[in-house]
């Protein structure tokens, strides 16, 4: 498993650092072949001329889902290292499938990227910004000529064979492909056929135009891969102006050089997809549609997070089969999910940070998030006390010392230990209050120090108390406990400062207790990598991934906003849930406890 580094001074490994750094001492005059050239050379350029000082990289999503934690790490990384080097990083939709891409997925992934502190707009000396914002789909028209370029050129041609014909003789890895019998068409013949496709003259399926490379490569990307398809489907950006679409592999690299991206980032999966990538951008430069220098691709591991699973299809058959509420579950992986669920945008970036950037796919122990967050709430989320398995605590000599069961002892509590300037919380202590159905023991077990029959316990920012006994029910099951507070010893007021006890315990004042829906979020899963080998991850779902109670917490937290996270002293941290939250009554989710309950 990857860790991150104990030493917080020594920054976590990131190969591509040293690529950029060796491109950035590149003299002027002498461009690596990363940087764009100079203004004018490419007029169709999309993202006009490049300072050969910076770098440009891009966060690439295809609007077809909601973002993912391991999505994050991508983000994190463009944008990251074009902040770190003085350069610009593009926020751009590869929509180019329209089956299944939406205007809500488009909307989701900008309201992630933004949620997780970062920005495509880039302001200039004069203050104005400029949106370094992007769509495939801006570019279909000169895809299209491109297609055109490539057909008249010989370099492709449109195949008519069914699609299980083109599977069966593309081969394998040990045999290789077979020619299609439309492979020798003229191309004349070729671009009649496109011109067809555009324009609609065949139905769905019917032939799709492919390039002519090497269909005996052992590279099986390089094996004629198909350019376009027809698909006669109503486009989020586009509307129905096209009825064929270009394919992701094909688009992706036309993109980046339109875009001048300097540094293309991607996963390790698309590291055999890199030799047509420079295929198709060289044929395009020698028939002049691109300008020189072209962008590269380079591939980094991705992360893998233990207890997690980040396919998009498993995530939607978790969603549509109604395993999860929703994308924005608190259980699942989603960005929208984990930000319900409480997870700081510091935290997701610390992770990624503490992880590095290797060549190699790697497995993190979630433990590692979940510290990045403690690590991260522990300076400034408030404290305040909840009761999640509520026993009613009586103080049946409470009329006695005060003078009336109506009396009530004002308490106080910083809302921060290390932070004054937070202020203190201020609840108050009566008769009765709630406590932990854990913290009673009718026959004590070894080393326990709570309420037993005669023993003494603090009530915390309150009184030290001595417990007498219990009240149950016909069933015998505990319904109060009951207990008496402790006079001081020597001024025989209550307090009991000078009385020595072992045990403390925290509750809530029933008097003003806030009733409130407690949701115990825990890992979706059971198993550290859910669906490996052959194994139904549906099946390794964990039963006890959700637990809703209903507790009571102090006064502090009767107008919580939503969506802001607070410390329950003991518990763990939680968070006021940000769709439901207040609509009812207060919902409070929890993100983590205070230490790793999964370690070994």
């Amino acid at each position: 498993m990857s860790k991150p580094s104990e030493d917080a001074t020594v920054k976590p490994s990131n190969f591509l650092r040293a690529i950029i750094e060796r491109d950035l001492e590149q003299q002027p005059g002498q461009p690596a072949r990363h940087f764009a050239g100079t203004p004018g050379d490419a007029a169709h350029h999309a993202a006009g001329p490049l300072d050969p000082a910076k770098i440009r990289t891009r966060f690439p999503p295809e609007p077809n889902g909601y973002l993912h934690i391991g999505h994050a790490k991508s983000i994190c990384l463009n944008f990251g290292l074009a902040r770190d080097y003085g350069g610009i990083c593009h926020l751009r939709f590869d929509d180019t499938n329209p089956e299944k891409e939406e205007q809500e997925y488009v909307d989701a992934i900008k309201e992630m990227v933004s949620w997780l502190g970062w920005n495509w707009d880039v302001t200039d000396a004069a203050g104005k910004a400029t949106p370094h914002l992007f769509y495939a789909s801006n570019y279909f028209d000169f895809m299209y000529r491109a297609a055109e370029y490539l057909v008249s050129a010989g370099l492709a041609y449109v195949d008519e064979q069914t699609p299980e014909a083109m599977r069966a003789n593309r081969g394998d890895f040990s045999t290789p492909g077979v020619n299609s019998p439309f492979r020798d068409r003229s191309p004349a013949e070729n671009l009649t056929r496109l011109q067809e496709m555009k324009n609609g003259v065949h139905p769905d399926g019917a032939m799709v135009l492919r390039a002519k490379i090497d269909m005996a490569s052992p590279n099986i990307n390089l094996r004629d891969p198909a350019l376009y398809r027809i698909r006669r489907a109503t486009h989020h950006n586009t509307g129905d102006q096209w009825c064929i679409y270009p394919m992701y592999t094909f688009a992706h690299p036309i993109e980046d050089a339109l875009e001048r991206i300097t540094h293309s980032i991607c996963t390790l999966e698309f590291e055999d997809q890199r030799p047509f990538y420079d295929w198709l951008l060289g044929k395009l430069a020698e028939g002049g549609l691109l300008a020189q220098p072209l962008p590269h691709q380079y591939e980094f591991g991705r992360l893998n997070l233990s207890y997690v699973v980040t396919s998009k299809r498993k995530l939607r058959q978790l969603v549509d089969e109604g395993h999860v509420t929703g994308w924005d579950d608190p259980r699942m992986p989603t960005l929208v999910g984990m930000r319900r669920r409480g997870y700081t945008p510091e935290s997701i970036r610390a992770m990624v940070e503490a992880t590095g950037v290797t060549k190699s796919n790697s497995w993190l122990e979630y433990s590692v998030l979940d510290g990045c967050l403690r690590t991260d709430l522990e300076g400034k989320a408030a404290r305040a006390s909840a009761v999640l398995d509520p026993l009613k605590l009586k103080l049946t000599n409470w009329a006695e010392l005060f003078g009336s069961n109506a009396h009530r002892e004002a308490c106080s509590a910083p809302a921060h230990p290390h932070h004054p300037e937070m202020g203190l919380r201020q609840f108050s202590l009566g008769p009765e209050v709630w406590v932990e159905q854990e913290d009673f023991m009718e026959v004590p077990s070894k080393g326990y120090h709570r309420l037993f029959p005669g023993n003494k316990t603090r009530l915390k920012y309150g009184y030290v108390i001595e417990c007498t006994g219990c009240e149950k029910d016909a069933d015998g099951k505990v319904t109060a406990v009951l207990a008496t507070v402790v006079p001081d010893t020597k001024s025989g007021t209550p307090g009991a400062d000078s009385v020595k006890v072992k045990g403390v315990i925290t509750w809530v004042g029933a008097h003003e207790a806030v009733a409130a829906e407690l949701r115990l979020y825990d890992r979706l899963f059971t198993a550290a990598q859910p669906g490996a080998g052959d194994t139904d991850f549906i099946q390794e779902l964990n039963p006890a991934s959700c637990k809703v109670v209903t507790g009571y917490l102090e006064p502090s937290l009767n107008n919580w906003p939503a969506g802001l996270q607070v410390q329950f002293e003991r518990h763990g941290y939680f968070v006021s849930d940000n769709v439901d939250h207040l609509a009812r009554q207060p919902v409070f989710n929890k993100i983590t406890g205070l230490r790793d309950g999964w370690g070994k």
